[in-house]
């Protein structure tokens, strides 16, 4: 292994247009092939993102002696199928959420790559925003009192009927998408696991898949989360932490351009303030974290444990909504 971590890509979804130049921009990564199921789309993304190597299998792409580790941002229902694939060639892996069909498919995956003794992380690029970390600094201040409510939305309309976000073969739907992420800002903001789940779907009828959901988390300590999700709704993506004596408010929580600093409103009592996080690139700081793990053998900032216990709660409220 040299000084940076040469990734390999695991098909040419996306999502990875956010992830490749984040890899590219960043101090100990680069990106040294990209695999796909079509040689000659593997080769497309290849000139697009100047990226030396391109295979037309994803099992080529294990061969490759020069791939330090994988990213793996194929659909949902491939995700445990591939990343245990990763485990068992011994590719250390960070894979997008979620990070599987459902929680024992999750499990399935931690328990492969602990059998192999190797670094995984699930690709939740939001929780490495300094924002995030600024709201937890006022509540811990008592900047807030006593956290009491926690309100997250995160929606978006699609208007193409062809997307994967609403195949259910592929394990779409909003709670899949774009709710995981509302439970897992209530689950790190609290630090703690749901005890009741509450949950209500619009199924589509064509699609067979939850295009609008909203749920409640009931957790130990007394906070009660709320949130809504959908793939047919105008775009938002926010959330509120209310506590006995003020509000915290972070309007861009999970999807912000790396050009545009985060906002974090407070307020306490009769004061407001607004407290600006510089501009960052949270997907470069997500990949440089593995990167770093990897270099100086360390576990990744966040367990993969943590994403068992995120599709746990995912697969409650779904079983709750159906």
């Amino acid at each position: 292994m040299t000084d940076k971590i040469r990734w390999g890509i695991l098909s040419t979804a996306r999502i990875g247009r956010r992830v490749i130049p984040a890899i590219q921009a960043s101090h100990n990564g680069e990106v040294a092939a990209v695999a796909s199921r079509s040689l000659e789309r593997a080769q497309a993304w290849a000139d697009l993102h100047k990226i030396p190597r391109a295979y037309g299998s994803y099992e080529a792409l294990f061969e490759d002696e020069g791939i330090d580790a994988i990213y793996n941002p194929l659909p949902n229902s491939m995700h445990a199928e591939w990343s245990i694939r990763c485990a068992e060639a011994g590719m250390p892996t960070l894979s997008e959420k979620p990070f599987a069909s459902d929680a024992p498919e999750a499990q399935s995956i931690v328990d492969a790559f602990e059998q192999h003794d190797l670094p995984l992380a699930e690709a939740f690029m939001y929780r490495f925003h300094p924002q995030h970390a600024k709201a937890q600094e006022i509540i811990a201040a008592g900047g807030i009192g006593e956290l009491q409510i926690i309100n997250s939305s995160f929606t978006f309309p699609i208007s193409d009927g062809a997307n994967i976000r609403l195949n259910k073969a592929l394990a779409g739907g909003a709670l899949m998408d774009v709710g995981c992420y509302c439970v897992n800002l209530m689950r790190f903001m609290t630090g703690e696991e749901p005890e009741g789940v509450r949950a209500a779907a619009r199924i589509g009828e064509r699609t067979g898949v939850d295009e609008t959901l909203v749920g409640m988390l009931e957790f130990p300590s007394g906070v009660i989360g709320h949130f809504d999700c959908g793939l047919r709704s105008f775009g938002q993506h926010t959330y509120t932490l209310k506590g006995a004596e003020g509000m915290i408010v972070v309007p861009q929580s999970f999807v912000i351009d790396k050009t545009v600093d985060g906002i974090v409103r407070h307020w306490q009592g009769d004061n407001y303030s607004e407290q600006v996080v510089p501009a960052v690139d949270q997907y470069q700081l997500m990949v440089e974290d593995f990167a770093d793990a990897l270099l100086n053998q360390r576990p990744p900032r966040f367990a993969p444990a943590d994403a068992v216990k995120n599709m746990v709660v995912v697969d409650r409220l779904l079983a709750d909504a159906r």
